[in-house]
Order: C-alpha cells, then structure tokens, then sequence
C-alpha cells in the first residue's frame, strides 16, 4: 500500500530542483533497519535489511521480497556495467561479488594480510574500478584487525589500494557523473570529503567539500548534473561545488538513497523501518 507524506523543504537557490509539488511515497514497511539500496538497470532495487541479514529485491509496483538470507551482514550495495552486485557484508568482513546467474564470491576481504573491518558502502565505476569505506561501528571495534578506519579503491585485477585513513568514521560513498571525483561522507566529523580520480582509479588532491552537516552523514548519490544527496537528519541536497540547494524530510531519519526507475527519476530512500520512493525532475547519475 503506498500513501504520500508531507515534505518540509528548503530550496535555497532559484536554480535548483523545484521542490514544491513533491510527494514522499511509502513503497515498503516493517524492516529492522534498511539501508544500501543499488538500482539494477533489469528494473529493480536491491537493498538490506541489516538486522534481520537480508537482502530485498523491490520492483515497482510489487511488494519486497528476499533475494538472499543469511546475507553476512550486508549493508551497502553496488552494481557493475556487468550486473554484477557488489556487497559489503559487515559480519564476513568482505566485499562479496554476485553475478547475474547468483553465484557469489569474495571480491575483497584483506588490506596488506589483515582482514577489513566491517565494509559499509560501495560504488562501482563504469570501468570496473571500485571503492568503498571501511568504518567499525559499535562491536565492530572489539574485532577489527586493522588499527584505523579506510577509505579504499579496488582495481579490476583486485588489487586493493588505501585511499585514506581519517580520523572519524568514513561512511558513504558516491562519485561525480563522469567517474572523476570520488565523495566520501564522514560520520563523526560530519562532513564529505572528496577526492580526484585518475583514468587507473587513483586518488589525489583530498578535501572538505562539505562541514557542519546537521545529523549523521551517511549514505550518498548524484544526481546527472553531479548535484549530491546525502541521508541525514533529512535528504540534504548541495551543488557539486558543496553549497546547500535544499533538503527533504521524512517521517524517519534516511539512512541511504539511490536514483531508480526506468528513467532513472526516482530516488529511493531507505530510512530505518521503511523504504520511500520521491519522483524528481532531474535523472540520477549512474556509472553502467
């Protein structure tokens, strides 16, 4: 059953998204806590359910259902120009690979011998280069191998680089339309950094894009125009250069979202219980 909420919004800039008429629809209900939504150009979304080790299929239309249980955990989600899925699978402390005939593998599980935290988010490059964060939250940190928190990229031949290790928790991941610039939200010093990126995937020229976010910053996207959404209190919206367009309240705190539908206007929000669908006038950005 779907039923349109109030939307409190502030548009900040004549030229951003009009933000008036928008209607938050609920496509989906009665989760532990949703988080990692990924868009399959087959015309679903892919999504977890952290606490009760799920992974749900939603297509538009239809009720979610299970596309694997006993999910290790997993958290963030990605697909590949190929279809595959990338996931971060918090218990299992890798990133695990799933190709279209559903035949799961390690991707990546080590840095330099020692095992990851607990992987959070992902995003996967149109050339097959990937990059997610590696945060310890909670238990995680009586666990965890490694001594600091990472921000990585993997390469193709799974070759894994640090890209960074900040001082608080690296949470969301995103990169600019054109594969170019990676942003990277951080959950204790509430901001978003970002990164340069050369054609083999490599990292240069770090800094704070954005400070002072009101909540905890966690997941990220963009959007064609390489506009960012992150999840916080609400959907915070700025420009690719980091000043503020507006935000979108729901009646849950967002954990992630992602740009879906067929013509890819819809951007899907999960937050705690519950999965939202809000139809923009501007596609999102996708790298297949």
């Amino acid at each position: 059953m779907r039923f349109a909420l109030p939307v409190l919004l502030l548009v900040l800039q004549a030229s951003a998204q009009n933000f008036d008429d928008l209607t938050v629809e609920k496509v989906g209900t009665g989760y532990l806590f949703a988080e990692g939504p990924a868009w399959s150009r087959d015309g679903f979304l892919v999504f977890s359910d952290v606490p009760n080790n799920k992974l749900l299929e939603f297509k538009p239309g239809e009720k979610a259902g299970q596309l694997r249980a006993n999910s290790n955990g997993a958290m963030g989600n990605a697909f590949d120009a190929q279809g595959r899925l990338y996931t971060c699978e918090t218990h299992s402390r890798r990133i695990a690979r799933t190709d279209k005939k559903g035949k799961t593998e390690t991707f990546a599980d080590r840095y330099q011998g020692k095992q990851f935290n607990a992987p959070n988010d992902i995003v996967v490059r149109k050339d097959g280069q990937v990059f997610f964060t590696d945060p310890a939250f909670g238990s995680q940190e009586d666990t965890r191998d490694l001594d600091f928190f990472g921000v990585y990229h993997v390469s193709p031949r799974g070759e894994v680089e640090l890209i960074a290790k900040p001082k608080g928790r690296p949470n969301g991941i995103a990169l600019s339309p054109n594969g170019r610039i990676l942003y990277v939200s951080n959950s204790d010093e509430r901001n978003i950094r970002a990164y340069d990126l050369d054609t083999k995937g490599a990292a240069s020229n770090e800094r704070v894009l954005v400070s002072g976010i009101d909540g905890i910053p966690d997941g990220l996207r963009t959007d064609e125009k390489g506009n960012l959404y992150l999840a916080a209190n609400k959907i915070e919206v700025y420009t690719p250069e980091g000043k503020p367009l507006g935000s979108i309240a729901l009646g849950e705190t967002p954990s992630n979202c992602a740009f879906g539908d067929e013509d890819l206007q819809g951007l899907y929000v999960t937050a705690r219980t519950s999965l939202y669908r809000i139809r923009l006038d501007v596609k999102g950005s996708v790298q297949y």
